[in-house]
């Protein structure tokens, strides 16, 4: 047996590259920062040759420290929903469209209405949504239609480093899916879908697809010499960061939810079947057979960051030690948040409203409140949406979620775990891992070596519990009387939203 695999990730700000052993062990790692732009107002953007000059990087900084071990495989898994384009040279036409980008919102009506928004939602498992990278396509074919006529290939992130490593163009089903252009009961593109653009695309432009844990291709000599890999390295399919980060925690089988409280708060269930269902999205899972039945809420740290930054003028991530004394004063602070309840839809709604006009709200402000009680509100608002989340989830679907597992930057906060698991009703599994999507990766490159017979084992071996928090008993009425005040918010809101984003647009 080799002594180690790599699990790549590639998320939206950092280029990860970790050795894993046979027991999902971290054995070193290095990473590489990726930029951003915004060249026009909710536009995000990024060149996809920095992509791979910063997963170069992470490579030549890691394999110095794994010198004399021998790597067996490495999987990619990868930001979501983020889409380049090049012409029949394999040239880029334009920067990448990340899975933040907004201008992509006024496509998807049109979009639904040529494919049929029900049947457009059971081929790919995405309800209506601006979310997947489909629309951006369109916002393309629209807005720069000479640019889109030279579309030759198109390419995700885990596509375009696969390129860069073996030359073979193709990619996991699990990463083509989030595009919104993938069936996900044929594991094939839509043709019907790449018709429907504006300007109709053939799937012959798209990478060839290929399950979870397959062989794509071998490292070139070329790559060996940009990235220290040896040549002839195997590369097998991974996926999308989200997928994989339930996989990197075990979340295997029904009943346990992986939470990542990360930019955005995304929680998934595996499904043996491609249940469709308003209250969620569909996606392939990274073990061939099954699928992730997933709810996500934009508005995670992300919203935490910036609230923080424009009322109290405290910067988390250049002052770590201010959110330290933020979570100790609202630790004081009675659950509840002393009649605050915050909304958390600042970038709009998901699951299950899909309301792109929706926005968050703060109700009961008084004099009486400071910034340890809004903080506080925002951790409960966001525990208030995911219990509302799941309930619709075990609904929709007829299975419990038990247990939840949370990994992402949010996880690190003891409060806020509690919270959850207190609002929830639920307990709230802290993952020992905090690079679960890497860990996935490195899962699924030990099964498509032959370390082990199939994803269930690999996950059962190299997996591991942390601490847990339970719900306090105590608490639990109250908890159900806050989100069933909670739950009657966006209903009585639902009507004002389109009369502000109407007068927003004037």
């Amino acid at each position: 047996m080799h002594e180690l695999v790599i699990g790549i990730d590639l998320s939206t700000t950092t280029c990860k590259a970790i050795a894993w052993d046979a027991r999902g062990r971290l054995v070193a790692q290095a990473r590489a920062p990726l930029t951003l732009s915004r060249p026009a107002p909710n536009a995000y953007e990024q060149d996809p040759k920095h992509w791979w000059r910063a997963t170069q990087q992470a490579l030549q900084a890691l394999m110095p420290m794994i010198e004399g071990r021998t790597i067996a495989a490495v999987s990619i898994v990868n930001q979501r929903e983020t889409v380049a384009v090049t012409d029949a040279q394999d040239r880029l036409l334009r920067p990448a469209i990340l899975w933040l980008d907004e201008r992509r919102k006024n496509e998807v009506a049109t979009l639904c209405q040529r494919v049929g928004h029900e049947r457009l939602h059971s081929i790919t498992g995405k309800p209506h949504d601006w979310a997947p990278a489909i629309y951006s396509l369109a916002w393309m074919a629209d807005g720069e239609p000479q640019l889109f006529e030279q579309i030759r290939h198109v390419y995700e992130p885990h596509a375009w480093l696969v390129r860069k490593l073996t030359g073979e163009f193709v990619t996991s089903w699990a990463s083509a899916d989030p595009l919104g252009a993938f069936d996900i009961h044929e594991q094939r593109w839509a043709e019907d879908v790449l018709g429907a653009l504006p300007i109709a695309l053939s799937a012959d432009c798209f990478p060839a697809t290929s399950a979870p844990g397959a062989a794509l291709g071998t490292v070139t000599k070329q790559a060996e010499a940009l990235t220290g890999l040896p040549a002839g390295t195997l590369i097998v399919a991974g996926g999308g960061d989200g997928q994989a980060g339930g996989l990197g925690i075990g979340v295997v089988s029904a009943g346990t939810a992986y939470l990542n409280l990360g930019t955005a708060i995304v929680s998934g269930v595996y499904s043996a079947t491609p249940l469709v269902d308003s209250a969620f999205r569909t996606l392939c899972a990274i073990d061939r057979q099954g699928y992730v039945l997933e709810t996500s809420l934009r508005s995670g740290t992300l919203l935490i960051n910036s609230l923080l930054k424009q009322f109290f003028d405290i910067d988390v991530i250049a002052q770590p030690d201010s959110l330290i004394r933020l979570e100790i004063e609202a630790s004081r602070v009675p659950p509840g948040s002393a009649g605050l309840i915050l909304l958390p839809y600042w970038n709009g709604v998901m699951n299950p409203y899909w309301d792109q006009d929706a926005r968050g709200c703060l109700l009961g402000l008084s004099p009486d409140h400071g910034r340890a009680e809004i903080y506080r509100a925002v951790l409960e608002g966001i525990a208030l949406e995911q219990a509302v989340a799941t309930r619709h989830m075990v609904q929709a679907t007829g299975e419990p979620v038990n247990t939840f597992v949370a990994i992402g930057g949010g996880a690190a906060s003891r409060l806020w775990c509690q919270i959850i698991a207190d609002i929830t009703d639920r307990p709230v599994i802290r993952a020992i891992t905090q690079e679960a999507s890497s860990l996935g990766a490195g899962i699924a490159a030990a099964v498509g070596v032959g370390w082990y017979a199939d994803f269930v084992s690999a996950a059962q071996a190299m997996t591991q519990d942390g601490e847990t928090f339970v719900p306090n008993p105590a608490l639990r009425t109250f908890h159900q009387e806050l989100l069933a005040l909670y739950s009657e918010l966006y209903p009585r809101l639902r009507d004002l939203y389109p009369r502000l984003a109407q007068l927003n647009r004037r």
